[in-house]
């Protein structure tokens, strides 16, 4: 097995025929085959269901492709790191869905003007899967909330520290949070990300008694609900950025509470002059609450 087989066997399960992965790779149709007879005979197992017409990648197959994608990924960045040449190949970057996701296209946009060559994916999901998938090197880095269950293999590395506010729709009386959120309904944000823990462990320990009138799963969405008059919440400092004018805010907690968000990335990453300079445009971007290095 090398790594020109496998980016040939990536080409066919991107193009889905040999001919097209051909162009692409820049063989012949029959160079193609014999590379993938080779690898095939390799791992000992047939890795196209050849009944199909384009043929399809099969259960090995789709497997083989994860495998695969992983190593030619690690074996061009290691080139590049020796090398000094252009940093290309592909950067996957994973985040979870928090009101500061606003900040990872930004920050993709002036990456690509200092590596032209790179090709930028941005993968969306929750924490463990996304911590998961840098441990094995399916993602380079992801943006992800402080979090006790970090790999020691892993290296977090916050980039914004930002306050919460109580939030209640604009024309609302401005008073204390506490008072705010016990005499207005209360839109709940539920979800298994730390900063709903955050915001409901504050709440229980300040002795806010509060009146749900929604259980909401997105901070957006929260925000939305607020706007539109349905009654006070609690949401982060990044939720709030694009709402100027359109809804009431005070600080929450005494003293105010505040969540951090970070890049986590593998200790030993060849990626580290990309992750440091994406880490450098967040911190930018996060304004009076970013968190250099």
């Amino acid at each position: 097995m090398d790594i020109r087989q496998l980016k040939t066997f990536i080409a066919i399960a991107e193009h889905g025929t040999f001919a097209k992965a051909a162009d692409a790779v820049g063989l012949t149709p029959s160079a193609v085959s014999q590379q993938v007879q080779a690898l095939e005979s390799e791992v000992r197992a047939e890795l196209f269901d050849r009944s199909t017409r384009p043929i399809t990648l099969n259960s090995q197959g789709l497997q083989m492709l994860e495998a695969a994608q992983g190593l030619v990924r690690s074996a061009d960045d290691i080139v590049d790191a020796i090398s000094g040449r252009a940093i290309g190949g592909t950067f996957t970057i994973g985040s979870v869905r928090s009101s500061a996701l606003s900040l990872i296209p930004r920050a993709i946009t002036e990456l690509k003007k200092d590596f032209p060559d790179l090709k930028i994916k941005l993968h969306v999901a929750n924490s463990d899967e996304l911590l998961n998938d840098v441990v094995t090197g399916r993602l380079d880095s992801a943006m992800v909330a402080e979090y006790s269950g970090v790999h020691s293999s892993l290296r977090w590395s916050p980039f914004l520290r930002e306050p919460l506010f109580a939030i209640a729709p604009k024309g609302t009386r401005p008073r204390p949070a506490e008072e705010m959120l016990s005499d207005l309904p209360y839109v709940k944000f539920v979800s298994r990300f730390p900063l709903a823990h955050i915001i409901e462990t504050e709440v229980a320990r300040s002795g806010i008694v509060t009146n749900v009138i929604a259980e909401i799963d997105t901070i957006t969405s929260v925000v939305a609900c607020v706007v539109h008059g349905l009654g006070a919440s609690i949401v982060p400092w990044s939720a709030l950025k694009e709402t100027s004018g359109e809804v009431v805010a005070v600080p929450f907690g005494a003293p105010q509470i505040y969540r951090q968000l970070g890049l986590v990335e593998r200790r030993t990453s060849p990626r580290a002059a990309v992750i440091d300079k994406l880490h450098g445009y967040l911190v930018s971007f996060s304004g009076d609450y970013g968190v250099a290095r």
